[in-house]
Order: C-alpha cells, then structure tokens, then sequence
C-alpha cells in the first residue's frame, strides 16, 4: 500500500509541474516544440506510474 501512495505523490508531484509549466504558456507564442515537451512529460508521466 505504501508502494501505491509513493506513486500518488509522485503523481502529484508531476502534475503540479505540469499545470505550472502549462499556465506559463503565452498560447500566441506556444510553439511545436513546447507542445511536444508537454505530450513528452505525460508520457513520462505514465511510464513512472507502471
């Protein structure tokens, strides 16, 4: 069970930088690139949690 919590808080811990890094996006200015470090960081995301 602890395992589980481990991965909850990591979980956490993730999308708060991830909603961090997405209310710094300018949607004018938000390029390829940056769209491809958000999808890259959720699929990071999943992985960890497997």
């Amino acid at each position: 069970m602890l395992q589980q919590n481990d991965k909850i808080d990591q979980l956490k811990a993730h999308l708060e930088g991830f909603l961090a890094k997405l209310d710094t996006l300018d949607p004018e200015k938000t390029s390829i690139s940056d769209i491809d470090q958000l999808i890259q960081f959720i699929e990071k995301m999943e992985q960890d949690l497997q």
